[in-house]
């Protein structure tokens, strides 16, 4: 009888546990934020007008031609939709890859991390299709692509939480990593250009996060202070 009095007590706490590990208000305020963010773009393109939408997402895209004529605009909006994406399946990429590094290190680093990735993997790769545009080795219709998404941010916080782990657990969190990568360019048109850049993007932010911002945060993890000693 006293086990089992105490059974739903234990279950009560090993979901609690759980639910711990879902992005809130509360705990990892940056990522819930970008889901609700995200959300709602996705709902927008859901039910609003096409033609809307479709010049909403050409304003946003970082592709070589809008990325030249209108930089800021397409760097800061171009993260915020998910076009044929499910929401859902963001959601629990979110809460494995970025709301971890936000309840360890809060939310201002995270989203330093978060678009810092996402800013510097698509000019390291947009610039030198520009650049490529110019010199006429590739055509003038090249660098018109649509090319927005999150992408590259959460693979520049994994590659961060990857830095953080020890021993076996980075090698193997890293071998998925690079996984994921390869998956995602198969899975599209691998021959074309769009798909080239993609993963070229994805694997300078995956390693970015790795080499770069992984140690940063690491020699951030609290010091004493000079007024703790002794």
């Amino acid at each position: 009888m006293l086990l089992r009095a105490g059974r739903p007590s234990v279950v009560a706490r090993r979901r609690w546990a759980l639910l711990r590990y879902v992005p809130n208000p509360k705990t990892t305020p940056f990522t819930f934020g970008y889901l609700v963010v995200l959300l709602g773009t996705s709902l927008l393109l859901e039910f609003a007008d096409p033609a809307l939408t479709d010049r909403l997402l050409q304003l946003s895209s970082t592709d070589a031609h809008n990325l030249w004529r209108r930089p800021l605009t397409s760097l800061l909006t171009s993260a915020i939709w998910l076009p044929g994406e499910s929401w859902f399946g963001y959601a629990a990429i979110f809460a494995i890859a970025v709301a971890p590094l936000e309840r360890r290190f809060g939310a201002g680093r995270t989203a330093l991390v978060f678009f810092s990735g996402h800013v510097l993997a698509t000019l390291g790769t947009e610039l030198p299709v520009m650049a490529l545009i110019s010199a006429r080795v590739l055509p003038h219709s090249a660098g018109q692509w649509l090319d927005i998404g999150v992408s590259y941010g959460f693979f520049t916080t994994a590659g961060a939480l990857v830095f953080l782990l020890r021993g076996r657990a980075r090698l193997v969190a890293l071998a998925a990593v690079e996984a994921f990568i390869a998956v995602i360019w198969l899975s599209d048109d691998p021959a074309s250009l769009g798909s080239v850049v993609t993963l070229l993007g994805h694997a300078f932010a995956a390693h970015f996060g790795l080499l770069v911002c992984g140690p940063r945060l690491r020699t951030s993890i609290r010091r004493p202070g000079p007024d703790s000693a002794g």
